[in-house]
């Protein structure tokens, strides 16, 4: 049987033959490396309102490499996310690491289309390499092939129930119930709507390159009218940038990344660490976008026309420049806020410093409008 539990973003793939799920009341809850996102969006008519949000810090390796090591520690701080949120709604959508999930584009014939459950799952006994009953299996119909009207393109994704498990348990030790389970690339998909009607044509027929720069990688996310045509992730972050802090001023893990996000450091500290650091971020984002030129038949897209930066890291002073100096490609900050109603209790200049760490919660929350 194909899982309840993992759902796509419907929002930026191009359904066929499936109804939109009945809305319910939920949060955008996104578990990272170094904290958890909440985040509760309301809407009237096709505006968004962002009603409440909050940024918890998790316990020192809470999580590594995407997976949950202290479960205890990690339901806490989602605990006290959603006390300090004040927010009565108690279910949330989370999302995998897309590291843990396998999915792949497939296309089944339009005359077997009626057992399209069956056809997935013969087809996901050959691509998948665990035994079907130890995954969490689903897919989304993407509509007619462009290269034969007798076949559709179906997205097929799975993941280890043991990873969704895990973080489904997280959720309700917690006091809350996971409603949906996404996976992080397709959240920051349908983030990404938002971004794209800011820009002129909304976006179409134009090569975006989001890039999401957590704690220890760079999500290099690549988008032509809402396909996702690559992703890749990079071993690099700004825990780097932490550590340098740490060993240059002697100070501890906590001191050093408050330091960092406050600004509140030493002398020399601009010249000395953060602008070698943004430098290095900026080739490090050069680098990915040289390895879609040359992995990718780019012949369709001719070349990225947009570069948009998310993450935590996003924010540090000069990135955006580098980043378009050394790519020769505008660069932006990624804010699926701006078009966005604020609710009375958001405080703007937050947000503002907040939302490209947001982009993964986001795009979870509004999911609610599926």
């Amino acid at each position: 049987m194909l899982s309840d539990k993992l759902r796509f973003g419907t929002d930026w793939l191009d359904q066929l033959g499936l109804g939109k799920s009945k809305s319910v009341p939920l949060l955008g809850l996104d578990i990272s490396t170094t904290s958890i996102k909440l985040v509760e969006l309301s809407r009237s008519g096709k505006n968004y309102q962002i009603e409440r949000y909050i940024i918890e810090a998790l316990p020192k390796d809470a999580v590594s490499e995407g997976n949950l090591v202290d479960i205890e520690g990690i339901s806490d701080s989602v605990r006290k996310a959603w006390k300090r949120l004040g927010s009565p709604i108690k279910n949330v959508a989370i999302a995998i690491p897309t590291s843990m999930a396998i999915y792949k584009k497939l296309l089944v014939p339009v005359s077997q289309s009626e057992d399209m459950e069956g056809m997935i799952e013969s087809e996901a006994n050959q691509i998948i390499p665990f035994p079907l009953e130890e995954v969490n299996l689903d897919y989304q119909v993407l509509g007619p092939s462009s290269s034969s009207l007798d076949d559709l393109e179906v997205l097929l994704c799975a993941a280890r129930k043991e990873k969704v498990e895990e973080r489904v348990a997280v959720v309700e030790m917690a006091g809350l119930r996971a409603q949906l389970v996404d996976v992080e690339s397709f959240a920051m998909m349908t983030a990404f709507e938002q971004i794209q009607q800011q820009l002129p044509d909304h976006g179409m027929n134009q090569t975006f390159a989001l890039f999401d720069i957590g704690a220890t990688k760079i999500h290099c996310n690549v988008i032509r009218n809402g396909q996702q045509i690559y992703y890749r992730e990079q071993v690099f972050g700004g825990q780097q940038l932490t550590r340098d802090i740490q060993r240059r001023y002697g100070i501890s893990f906590d001191e050093a990344e408050n330091g960092k996000r406050s600004m509140a450091m030493p002398d020399g500290y601009e010249s000395e660490l953060m602008h070698p650091f943004v430098d290095s971020l900026a080739q490090e984002i050069q680098r990915a976008l040289q390895f879609f030129y040359t992995t990718v038949s780019v012949s369709q897209y001719l070349r990225v026309d947009y570069i948009l930066l998310g993450g935590g890291c996003s924010m540090l002073p000069g990135l955006d420049d580098a980043v378009a100096s050394r790519a020769q490609i505008s660069t932006m900050i990624a804010n699926p806020f701006t078009s966005m109603v604020q609710s009375s209790s958001i405080r703007l200049k937050e947000l503002l410093l907040d939302a490209p760490a947001l982009l993964i919660a986001c795009g979870l929350a509004m999911r609610r409008f599926d």
